[in-house]
């Protein structure tokens, strides 16, 4: 499974050691922003020795007059995972970003050119956005843009002041249900996010942070996943970005360890999820999210599935022949009671990727955001 760091090794830092160390914590290709290409093509050579790809973002991309020999240098680094074009773009500037995306892909198709959509939100930031609808945005992007694939950033659990207790962004599950829907009707694949730095009203992450948002964005076929962020940002402003896995002074923080730990969870299962087709997303509970479709039929091999609590999301996914349901706790804080019943053809993916049988009946508590894996 494809791992993304944004804001990865810092472009002041990088070195061989440096990129390892990513590696180490999971991540597979390393977003950063350098000031000019001879930089970059450091970063590749000494990413390329540690086994990391890069996304490159630099000044001379964006220079009409300088891109194309940018191109030349940076496309024959074996590293070279994609071209960074833009972060959240408001529609009036998906025109500039396919202009870019031509110019690159002209010299060097054998490379993607990387873009990521802002979140929805409420009316005031669609009409910003330039659309009346969250869908809109997304399909004009996929019509206005040669996207290579579908990204968008959401960050849905957020805390009030002097409280633990995380509260879940109503528009997060509509938003995955829209992007998953417009990258299938258009054929690409899509990516999303968890995030790993806390900033403003975003708490510090904790395990069950990580794979609610995780394993939440692969039930609904997310083919990569982003971490924002890896190296801690250096910002003005009262954004107070901290304990990402590697802090603004370059030490490794608590949550290094944690979203190793998660990564590697996500990397047993991946068998499961990576290259696999959604057949349906539905949702349990007293009250279902905002633009979901609750559980109501069960598949066949199944007699029984009840949670209780808030609910969870249940997933239908083939893969490789395979029939895999993914049922994640929706719930950040409390965990979940689940009865399950199925034929003895039914069997459990365990987190540690083995496959074992399913008792007819069982009945068991599943952790906050984290998920129950069955296949036939």
């Amino acid at each position: 499974m494809p791992i993304v760091a944004w804001h990865g090794v810092r472009a002041s830092q990088v070195s061989v050691a440096r990129f390892r160390e990513a590696a180490e914590l999971g991540i597979t290709v390393n977003y950063t922003r350098f000031s000019d290409t001879e930089t970059a093509c450091k970063a590749l050579e000494y990413a390329g020795q540690a086994g990391v790809k890069l996304i490159v973002e630099c000044d001379a991309l964006y220079s009409d007059t300088r891109r194309e020999a940018a191109v030349k240098k940076l496309m024959r680094y074996p590293a070279l995972e994609a071209y960074f074009c833009k972060d959240e773009p408001l529609c009036s500037e998906f025109p500039t970003i396919a202009r870019m995306m031509n110019a690159v892909q002209a010299v060097d198709p054998d490379h993607y050119c990387y873009a990521n959509l802002f979140p929805g939100g409420p009316a005031e930031h669609l009409q910003a956005l330039g659309v009346a609808t969250y869908r809109e945005y997304v399909q004009r992007y996929l019509n206005e843009v040669p996207a290579a694939f579908l990204s968008f950033d959401e960050y849905p659990l957020v805390t009030n002041p002097g409280s633990s207790v995380r509260l879940i962004k109503d528009t997060w599950y509509e938003d995955l249900e829209i992007v998953a829907d417009e990258a299938r009707k258009a054929n690409k694949k899509f990516w999303a996010f968890a995030l790993t730095c806390p900033h403003v009203v975003y708490p510090v992450p904790t395990l069950s942070d990580l794979r609610l948002q995780l394993y939440s964005d692969l039930a609904y076929g997310a083919q990569v996943l982003q971490y924002f962020t890896y190296w801690t940002p250096t910002v003005s402003g009262d954004w107070n970005y901290r304990m990402a896995p590697i802090a603004e002074d370059g030490a490794r923080t608590a949550t290094y360890d944690l979203v190793k730990t998660v990564t590697s969870e996500i990397q047993r299962l991946s068998g499961v999820f990576l290259g696999a087709r959604v057949v349906s997303v539905r949702h349990t509970g007293t009250s279902v999210p905002k633009g979901t479709v609750r559980l109501t039929d069960l598949p066949e091999p199944v007699r029984r599935l009840e949670t209780e609590g808030s609910g969870a999301v249940v997933s239908q996914l083939e893969n490789q022949g395979y029939t895999f349901l993914v049922i994640v706790n929706r719930d950040p804080n409390t965990a979940m009671g689940l009865r399950f019943e199925a034929e003895s053809r039914v069997r459990q993916v365990l987190k540690n990727g083995s496959i074992v049988p399913a008792d007819d009946i069982t009945e068991m508590t599943v952790d906050p955001g984290d998920a129950v894996i069955y296949m036939w």
